[in-house]
């Protein structure tokens, strides 16, 4: 594995209780990957859930990235392409001398900030999952089919289902 900061992360976190573990559309466990569908855990977990599911609307995705694009602004950090959906987020971005993970946190805790102030639906209670994807992307070539896949792909994937 190369030690060497990469050229951009892409960041992927899900609105809370979309992706439980055990669930039949996939899931993975932290630091095992891909997990086969587990439906009685996934009950399990459903039903454990403290708050009901709450889908982004398209104002609330709109206000998602813009909170992403004023921190990575304030940042400096290149974000590549931001993509807010009903119940996930996609972000491909460059920030030297951060750890993804602490990227990712940032994005979430700003998303979070924007959302209490558009939608008092989301007070006091989780809007997002805990953590979330970081991948690292190498080269060039990888981050333009990166970007592709975030800006582009996403809605091809909801018009062939």
């Amino acid at each position: 594995m190369n030690n060497e900061t990469p050229l951009a992360y892409f960041i992927t976190w899900t609105i809370y209780g979309v992706h439980l573990q055990g669930a039949v559309t996939g899931w993975r466990k932290r630091c095992e990957g891909e997990k086969p569908p587990q439906p009685l855990l996934e009950f399990w977990h459903a039903e454990r859930l403290n708050h009901s599911i709450e889908l982004l609307n398209a104002s609330e995705r709109e206000a998602v990235e813009t909170a992403c694009r004023k921190h990575s602004e304030h940042r400096n950090w290149k974000l590549w392409a931001i993509n807010a959906r009903t119940n996930h987020v996609h972000a491909v971005i460059s920030a030297s001398g951060y750890k993804g993970t602490t990227v990712r946190d940032q994005l979430k805790a700003n998303c979070t900030r924007q959302l209490r102030e558009v939608n008092t639906l989301f007070v006091d209670r989780p809007i997002w999952s805990v953590g979330g994807d970081v991948q690292f992307v190498w080269t060039e070539g990888d981050l333009s089919l990166t970007i592709d896949y975030t800006l582009i792909a996403q809605d091809r994937k909801a018009r062939d289902s």
